[in-house]
């Protein structure tokens, strides 16, 4: 995943219920992280899902989570190695096998939510992650100056580090997960990400200046008004892209 590229997060209705108009937010993304089942999603969702991203030529990563629906995957588990890897590898293989009745490759792998977290904290938890991505042949969006990127680089596992553009960062340049995302106005985040790409710097929620790494660029489609974040976030990075 050479360059700046932007993610996000799909997939995620399960059931007669939906969740973000992910097809109207995919022309202003590059690559679909596709929920697997756990916190979200279903194996109708997930064919719908991965058939949309083929139309629209971007890419189809997975998007495990922790298998906590009611909670979104958003509430932190107390889970082994073994147990962080399985749940990586059942989930993605499923995404795998869907993709591949459609004809095409997973380019990723991306934790979702408390798993992401947990793995930034928790070494175990980011070695487990990195079984599953090497057995699948996998890179994985990732963070930086964390367990993750630490794990990652002494084994070799191919990783991008991301930034949220609709998310705040605390003093220690670490993304504040909150339960339901909060309305963000397009054009902050625009200039947030033209600054942290250029600059490699945000503002934390104290104000302060922090350095991030911004290989890969979030947006949620959960957040209120969306399509207008991601679509501002494309026009920001267009020159680089």
């Amino acid at each position: 995943m050479a360059g700046v590229t932007i993610n996000c997060d799909m997939g995620e209705g399960f059931g007669l219920y939906g969740f973000g108009d992910d097809e109207t937010v995919m022309p202003y993304v590059t690559h679909a992280n596709i929920a697997c089942g756990f916190h979200a999603g279903d194996p109708a969702v997930m064919r719908a899902t991965v058939r949309a991203a083929k139309r629209q030529g971007i890419a189809i990563g997975a998007h495990p989570g922790l298998p906590d629906r009611q909670g979104f995957g958003r509430r932190a588990m107390t889970l082994s190695r073994e147990e962080v890897s399985a749940l990586v590898l059942y989930q993605t293989g499923a995404l795998k096998g869907f993709a591949a009745a459609e004809g095409v490759l997973l380019s990723h792998i991306k934790p979702h939510g408390a798993l992401f977290g947990m793995a930034q904290r928790e070494e175990p938890v980011a070695e487990g992650i990195a079984d599953a991505a090497e057995t699948l042949g996998l890179p994985v969006i990732a963070f930086s100056d964390c367990a993750m990127s630490e794990v990652f680089t002494r084994r070799g596992i191919a990783f991008s580090c991301e930034f949220y553009a609709d998310l705040d960062y605390d003093d220690e340049g670490r993304q504040i997960i909150s339960r339901a995302h909060a309305a963000v106005a397009p054009e902050e985040a625009a200039a947030k990400v033209r600054r942290v790409v250029t600059e490699g710097l945000t503002a934390s929620v104290n104000g302060r200046d922090v350095a991030v790494s911004a290989q890969s660029i979030c947006v949620h489609s959960d957040t209120p008004g969306a399509l207008g974040v991601a679509r501002a976030v494309h026009e920001a990075l267009r020159d680089f892209l």
